[in-house]
C-alpha cells in the first residue's frame, strides 16, 4: 500500500502529526491486538480533532471483520478497506480526499498482483511473504474468514522480490505465511518450499534465510534436508503446535497427535544437531483441566524447546471454539504464567550451554551509552527473541556480520566480545 500510494505520487511521512491522510493497517485476530488498533484509531481520532491531521483510512482484518461498526461506532474514520482491497488503497485515499466515505470489501480469496515495496525493517533484513491467507480452519481462530483461503505467491514472483531485497542491500529474508510448509501446495499441486529455500539461499548477497510457522505435519524429510544441506538456511524452526494434549488437538481440529509431535522433535533433534525449535502455545483451550495441563509443562519439560511464546485462549466471535466450555480467563493466565516461568528456565540453560561458544552475530545497532554493539545469532527473530550484545577493538558496520565469543547471559539476553581472527 506504501508503495502505490508513493507510487501515485503521495509522500510518505514517518510521522502521522501534519499527515493529509492517516491510514491505519489493523490486525483484528484476538482481543489484545483488536484493543491495540481500536487505541490507535482512537488516538489519531484525537489528532484529527485537534486539526493536526485529516482524513483517516482504516484497512487490514479489523476493518474486514467488523465493516459496519467502524464507520458507525467512530464517527472520526473516513473509510474502510477490507482485506480484499488492499491494492485499492490509492482510489480509495482519492475519494476520502474528496470528501467521500469509503467502504470497500473486495474478495477475500483472490491473489493480489505483485508489485514494490517500500521496505519499513531496517536495511540489513526484509520479511517476505509467500503465501496469503490459511485454509487450516482451526477450531479456535478466525484468520481464514478474514484473510481468505491459502494462496501461495508464484515462486518466480517471490524470487523476483527477494532478488531486489537482495540489491538493496538486505542480507537476512525472513520467510513468512500463515502456514509456510504447504507452499505451493494450492498452486502446483505439491509442496514446494524445499525448492523455494534452496532457491532463495543461492540469491548473492543473502547471508541468512530465517523460516517462521512450519506446520508439524507438513514438515518432510525433503525439507529437513534441505535445512541440514543449506549453510545459508538457519537452523531455526518455528513449528506452531498450541497444545499436545490429544483430546484437545481433535477438538481444535489441529492435525495430528502428541507422538506425532514427539516423533518429529526428536527427528529434527537427530537430523538438525543444534538446531533450535521455536513454538506457540496456547493456555485455557477447551477442555484444559489440570491434567491437560500438566501433561502441556510435562512436555516441555522433557523435550526443552528453546523458544516458547505461550498465549491465553481468546474465544472470538465466530469461531467454533468460543462456543465450548473452557476455563476461566484468570486460571488460563495463571497457567501462562507457570508456562513463562517453566520456559525461562529452559532458555536460560540453553543460552548457558552457548557460552565459551563462537557465534555468527548479525550487528544491528550501537549503544554509546554502554560501550556495546547489540545483534542477533542464528537463534533469535526480530522483535520476537533475544539479543546478543558485545563489545568490539574496531567499528562494526551496522548490517554486516561478526564472530562473537560469548562470555555470560544475562535475563535473555547473550554478551560477549567480538573475535577478529575468526570474522567473516
Amino acid at each position: 500500500m506504501m508503495f502505490r500510494m508513493r507510487e501515485a505520487g503521495h509522500e510518505i511521512l514517518a510521522d502521522p502529526d501534519g499527515a493529509d491522510l492517516v491510514v491505519i493497517n489493523t490486525c483484528g485476530f484476538i482481543d489484545a491486538a483488536k484493543r491495540e488498533a481500536i487505541d490507535n484509531i482512537l488516538a489519531m481520532g484525537r489528532l484529527k480533532e485537534a486539526g493536526r491531521i485529516g482524513k483517516i483510512l482504516v484497512t487490514g482484518c479489523l476493518a474486514q471483520r467488523y465493516q459496519e461498526e467502524i464507520l458507525k461506532e467512530m464517527p472520526e474514520v473516513d473509510g474502510v478497506l477490507g482485506t480484499g482491497s488492499y491494492f485499492d488503497v490509492v482510489s480509495a485515499a482519492k475519494q476520502v480526499m474528496e470528501g467521500r466515505t469509503v467502504s470497500e470489501f473486495g474478495s477475500i480469496h483472490t491473489s493480489p498482483d505483485g508489485g514494490g515495496r517500500i521496505l519499513t525493517t531496517p536495511a540489513h533484513y526484509a520479511w517476505l511473504k509467500i503465501a496469503e491467507g490459511c485454509s487450516n480452519c482451526c477450531a479456535y481462530c478466525v484468520i481464514p474468514k478474514l484473510r481468505g483461503r491459502y494462496r501461495s505467491r508464484p515462486m518466480d514472483d517471490v524470487l523476483r522480490e527477494a532478488n531486489e531485497l537482495a540489491g538493496r542491500g538486505v542480507k537476512e529474508l525472513i520467510v513468512v505465511a500463515q502456514d509456510t510448509s504447504i507452499y505451493g501446495t494450492d498452486l502446483y499441486g505439491r509442496k514446494r518450499l524445499p525448492e523455494l529455500l534452496q532457491k532463495l539461499c543461492a540469491i548473492d548477497g543473502i547471508h541468512w534465510v530465517r523460516v517462521h510457522y512450519l506446520y508439524p505435519e507438513s514438515i518432510t524429510d525433503e525439507l529437513l534436508d534441505v535445512f541440514a544441506r543449506e549453510p545459508k538456511l538457519l537452523p531455526y524452526l518455528d513449528i506452531p503446535i498450541q497444545h499436545v494434549n490429544d483430546g484437545i488437538l481433535k477438538n481444535m481440529n489441529r492435525r495430528g497427535t502428541k507422538a506425532d509431535l514427539e516423533r518429529l522433535i526428536r527427528t529434527i533433534r537427530r537430523r538438525l544437531p543444534g538446531a533450535v525449535i521455536r513454538t506457540s502455545l496456547i493456555t485455557g483451550l477447551p477442555g484444559e483441566g489440570e491434567a491437560e495441563f500438566e501433561e502441556l509443562c510435562e512436555f516441555l519439560t522433557q523435550y526443552r524447546l528453546e523458544r516458547v511464546g505461550v498465549f491465553v485462549f481468546s474465544p472470538e466471535e465466530g469461531t467454533r471454539a468460543a462456543e465450548m466450555d473452557h476455563p476461566d480467563e484468570s486460571v488460563a493466565k495463571e497457567r501462562a504464567s507457570v508456562i513463562a516461568e517453566l520456559q525461562l528456565r529452559i532458555m536460560d540453560d540453553f543460552h548457558t550451554g552457548l557460552v565459551g561458544r563462537t557465534l555468527e552475530i548479525l550487528c544491528e545497532d550501537y549503544d554509546p551509552a554502554q560501550d556495546l554493539y547489540v545483534g542477533r545469532s542464528f537463534a533469535d527473530s526480530p522483535d520476537i527473541d533475544g539479543l546478543t550484545w558485545f563489545s568490539s577493538d574496531r567499528a562494526v558496520p551496522i548490517g554486516s556480520f561478526v564472530q562473537v565469543t560469548i562470555e555470560k547471559t544475562v535475563d535473555g539476553d547473550l554478551y560477549g566480545a567480538a573475535t577478529w581472527e575468526e570474522s567473516l
